[in-house]
């Protein structure tokens, strides 16, 4: 990438691909731990609170099984049975206090031995003296606590008491402080391999864009788009699966393919040899493809990264253009030789007209006139009343004197009827399909005496029909489907092109020709092409 000029933008210049990268993903990443932690947050002080509250019950119901308690339950608070082993428990677990009271809600045990015999705070404790494991926070004669509460039975199962255990919310809070900052050294330690592998992502990006920042690529890449487009040839690439990658205006319109449609059936023989290409890695210059109705002349090398093929390019032109191009100079000629013979013809019959005048012969000049104007009638007249399309009109006058000149007679049938159109395309390729039809004709027929050429044209429903047929020598019924073929003449070297052009431009237009003949009896040809008469396109 040495050899590309630096680009100037003439706006700002924006972000670098490592920066904005860098500060994409951060975004992302810093989005997505922010989400966990307060998820992770949120789960810890949960379970810290749920484990804290099953381990008070698991003391609490302890103590409730404890015989002892019971016992010191039956008595006095004063006997101070219970006091001890409340204390002992309170110690051992951390808590902040272990109550027990009886149904009337006298403690007898308590961390503050002056509040003993005395009533318990809290109405938290009603739910327990009716029999019901009770769990709160609230706050008594000492400080804000989780509260557990579990009844005493005795041994005939009636209720005797409660015990209620008490854990300090601030040590609750401590433990879940703990879980939290865990989870900080967790959401560092991510950051921190973030970091590196947003650092080596932008290394490979970097590496794998030849350097290049994003808005440098995106003007490469308009300019290149315009390159394709500019290009009077069709660009046409495919991956090394044989997929299409590439495929620029110019191509459409050879390959006659709307914006968004596939390519796969529409060019199949030129995908053939472009995927072989791609396959084998060997080039292929200068060969022609029939493709779609068209002859293409095709350019074909693959496309290579680091010494392997990773696909295949091509770039063609529509060999028929110019091809065609010369069936309509030889069209519009035949029309400009019809025209001059007729001028020709017009001064010839002014001047008998004329000398007619002046020597006075007015019943030769009128038997003449009417004897011309028959001609007339029977010759251009009947062309021009039959055959609308005044190019079409000029090339049958023309064809019907090159017949009268090679000693054939060229018959346009009764029934011949031909709207206008609009479309040159159909024009050019119905002067084409006849031209060729009729030139053969003329061919095959030289030397023979008196032979006949018979043309029906008509025109139904948007389709315009052709027959050509002549009494010439015929067609070897081998030979029937072989004489649309490139190439295939029995006229010698260097021929065998009309017919194959003619029939290429009648199914580009969606027609068809066909063909029977019978050997030494006659010939005939079938031609059917769409006809989009002025009526239709007003």
């Amino acid at each position: 990438m040495s050899d590309l000029q630096p680009f100037l933008p003439t706006r700002k210049r924006p972000m670098k691909l490592n920066t904005l990268v860098t500060l994409m993903v951060c975004a992302i990443i810093a989005s997505v731990l922010l989400v966990v932690f307060a998820l992770y947050s949120v789960q810890i002080t949960r379970a810290t609170r749920d484990d804290v509250k099953d381990t008070a019950l698991g003391i609490a119901r302890t103590l409730a099984n404890s015989p002892d308690i019971q016992r010191g339950l039956m008595q006095a608070p004063q006997e101070n049975i219970i006091q001890p082993i409340a204390q002992a428990v309170t110690k051992r677990n951390d808590l902040l206090f272990t109550v027990v009271t009886d149904m009337r809600g006298i403690r007898y045990s308590h961390p503050n031995e002056a509040l003993l015999g005395l009533h318990f705070i809290g109405d938290d404790l009603t739910p327990a003296l009716e029999g019901k494991e009770n769990v709160s926070v609230n706050r008594g004669a000492l400080a804000e606590a989780l509260r557990v509460f579990t009844p005493v039975y005795d041994s005939q199962h009636d209720q005797i008491g409660v015990v209620v255990v008490g854990i300090s919310l601030k040590k609750v809070e401590e433990q879940i402080a703990r879980g939290r900052l865990n989870a900080v050294w967790t959401i560092l330690f991510s950051i921190f391999m973030s970091s590196m592998g947003i650092w080596g992502l932008v290394r490979v990006l970097k590496r794998i864009l030849f350097g290049l920042e994003p808005y440098e690529i995106s003007a490469l890449f308009e300019q290149r788009q315009a390159m394709l487009q500019s290009l009077r040839e069709g660009v046409l690439a495919v991956d090394i699966h044989g997929r299409v990658t590439m495929i620029n205006q110019t191509a459409r319109e050879i390959l006659l393919l709307p914006s968004g449609k596939q390519t796969e059936n529409a060019s199949a023989p030129l995908l053939a040899s472009l995927r072989e290409v791609s396959k084998t890695g060997v080039a292929r210059q200068d060969q022609e493809i029939s493709c779609n109705g068209r002859l293409l002349l095709c350019n074909m090398v693959p496309v290579k990264s680091q010494d392997r093929v990773i696909g295949a390019i091509t770039t063609f032109r529509d060999k028929t253009e110019i091809s065609q191009l010369m069936q309509r100079i030889d069209g519009m000629v035949n029309y400009v030789d019809a025209l001059r013979a007729h001028t020709h013809e017009f001064m010839n019959k002014l001047h008998v007209i004329l000398g007619l005048l002046h020597i006075k012969r007015y019943d030769k000049l009128e038997e003449y006139i009417i004897q011309t104007a028959h001609h007339y009638q029977t010759d251009i007249g009947t062309i021009q009343s039959k055959v609308k399309s005044p190019v079409i009109a000029g090339f049958l006058l023309g064809k019907i004197n090159r017949a009268k000149e090679a000693g054939v007679t060229l018959t346009l049938a009764d029934e011949c009827q031909i709207p206008d159109t609009a479309s040159e395309e159909q024009v050019a390729v119905l002067i084409t399909a006849l031209g060729n039809l009729i030139e053969n004709a003329l061919d095959a027929m030289q030397g023979q005496p008196e032979g006949e050429i018979s043309l029906l044209l008509h025109y139904q429903n948007g389709w315009l029909s052709c027959e050509v047929s002549d009494d010439g020598p015929g067609i070897d019924p081998t030979q029937l489907e072989a004489i649309f073929t490139k190439g295939f003449s029995t006229k010698g070297e260097n021929r065998g092109v009309g017919l194959f052009l003619a029939r290429q431009q009648i199914q580009n237009l969606g027609g068809d020709i066909t063909v029977e003949s019978e050997p030494g009896v006659f010939t005939q040809f079938f031609v059917h092409i769409p006809w989009d008469s002025e009526r239709n396109i007003a």
